[in-house]
This record gives C-alpha cells, sequence and structure tokens, in this order.
C-alpha cells in the first residue's frame, strides 16, 4: 500500500511562493500518475495538475502559468511550485499517486 507524506505549506504573502513536496512509499513511484488537488474552505475538491510517468503535464486555467509539478522519481517525490499566490490559492492542498490521496498540507495566503 503507498503512503504520502505531504509537505512544505504555510502562510505566505500574496505574490509569494512556496514549493509542496509530497513523498511516496512503495515501488510504484515510477509508473504512477501523480497529481494534485486543494480544497478551499467551504468549496469542493478542485484538480490543480498531474503529471504522468512520461514527464507530461498538464494544468488547471487557474493555476496555468503560476505553478509547476515535477517529480524526482529517484527520491519518489513530486514537487508543485507555486508562484505568484493569491488569496484564491488558500486550500488545503492534496497530493494522489493514482487515487491514493496523502494527508493534506494547509497552504494560507494572506498579508
Amino acid at each position: 500500500q503507498v503512503q504520502l507524506v505531504e509537505s512544505g505549506g504555510g502562510l505566505v504573502q500574496p505574490g509569494g511562493s512556496l514549493r509542496l513536496s509530497c513523498t511516496a512509499s512503495g515501488r510504484t513511484f515510477s509508473s504512477a500518475r501523480l497529481s494534485w488537488a486543494r480544497q478551499a474552505p467551504g468549496k469542493g475538491l478542485e484538480w490543480v495538475s498531474e503529471i504522468y510517468s512520461d514527464g507530461i503535464t498538464t494544468y488547471a486555467d487557474s493555476v496555468k502559468g503560476r505553478f509547476t509539478i515535477s517529480r524526482d522519481n529517484a527520491k519518489n517525490t513530486v514537487y508543485l511550485q507555486m508562484n505568484s499566490l493569491n488569496s484564491e490559492d488558500t486550500a488545503v492542498y492534496y497530493c494522489y499517486h493514482g487515487s491514493i490521496r496523502g494527508q493534506g498540507t494547509q497552504v494560507t495566503v494572506s498579508s
């Protein structure tokens, strides 16, 4: 069973940056589709980005040009680099290994 541990969340000012990390246990990391989703207070889950085993990436329109997803198969880790953050990015961010979800990390954008 794959287990995911996210880190890197926190409080950041508008316009700032954060990098989220998600490290997975298990042997299927390099072949897995990895993704990030988020849930803002009082809202439903929103898909943010995904990266396939061949490196192809996709993004939600709301983050395109500001967020970058990447993976390091040697470290079993997927990253989400978030730049130009604004208050609408405030949410709990979850990483996914296929359909398996991590515990989430809080990102708060506020001055």
